[in-house]
């Protein structure tokens, strides 16, 4: 937080909505198969990548994004938790990247990619065979209609259910392995989080030159939100494994 204006996802410890319990127990699940590389694209600041290489003694990890501020502070987590020397973060477009790991996360960076459909086959380049691959991206309950679809953001319209996504990972050759959805706690809980920056800098700035514009974007926000999507949106991490030995250099679909 800063004079000039609130400070960002300060109150979130992942940019997702993903609890604490959730976000240790996906990150044993992919340590247990004792990776030898663990690649995280559009990371962030890393917690989830952290939080396997610290499960994974024998695993290096790379982190990719391009927003260098969250990069920084990805960094300094790895070298407060006796990462650094384990643990790389790096500014590169995940569709530009070059390489291959035994486990890679893919959570809300769908939009590096393109569609969802998209992101899975890019990604699939960058799971070595008999890999993990962690994907989380929004989606609709199929039970719980939008309550006005004129407030849902113009990027959302176009998620899938979780069938539909499901069917997406199998279709570009990905076998599930684990599937969840977020909470409606967590959820709610990544809503505030994300809003929390904004809401405390007016509390202590109300008089600010920048106060309305500030004030006015939360609540636009939140009333998308609350009044819009909050019902029908989800959110699916779902634990994808790669074929071991693809039969003549291809994927068995």
């Amino acid at each position: 937080m800063s004079e000039d204006g609130p400070g960002r996802y300060r109150h979130l410890t992942f940019n997702a909505p993903l609890s604490e319990g959730r976000a240790d127990a996906i990150a044993a699940r992919l340590a247990a198969t004792k990776p030898g590389d663990v690649l995280d694209v559009g990371c962030g600041w890393g917690e989830l990548l952290l939080r396997v290489v610290e499960r994974a003694p024998g695993a290096r990890g790379t982190g990719i994004d391009i927003d260098e501020a969250l990069l920084r502070r990805g960094s300094q987590a790895a070298g407060r938790r006796g990462l650094s020397d384990r643990v790389t973060f790096s500014s590169v477009e995940g569709k530009r990247f070059e390489g291959q790991a035994d486990v890679v996360i893919c959570v809300g960076a769908t939009h590096a990619f393109g569609t969802a459909a998209e992101a899975l086959e890019a990604l699939r380049r960058l799971v070595r065979p008999g890999g993990r691959l962690l994907f989380g991206d929004g989606l609709w309950d199929s039970l719980a209609p939008v309550a006005k679809p004129e407030l849902v953001w113009e990027d959302m319209p176009e998620l899938p259910t979780l069938a539909a996504l499901v069917d997406l990972a199998v279709g570009a050759g990905y076998r599930p392995l684990h599937l969840e959805t977020s909470s409606r706690d967590e959820l709610d809980a990544f809503e505030s989080g994300f809003l929390a920056d904004s809401e405390e800098w007016l509390l202590t700035h109300p008089d600010h030159p920048r106060a309305a514009e500030i004030r006015s974007r939360a609540d636009e926000h939140r009333r998308r939100w609350l009044y819009g999507y909050r019902e029908a949106f989800g959110f699916a991490y779902l634990t994808l494994g790669t074929v071991a030995q693809p039969r003549n250099g291809l994927v068995d679909r």
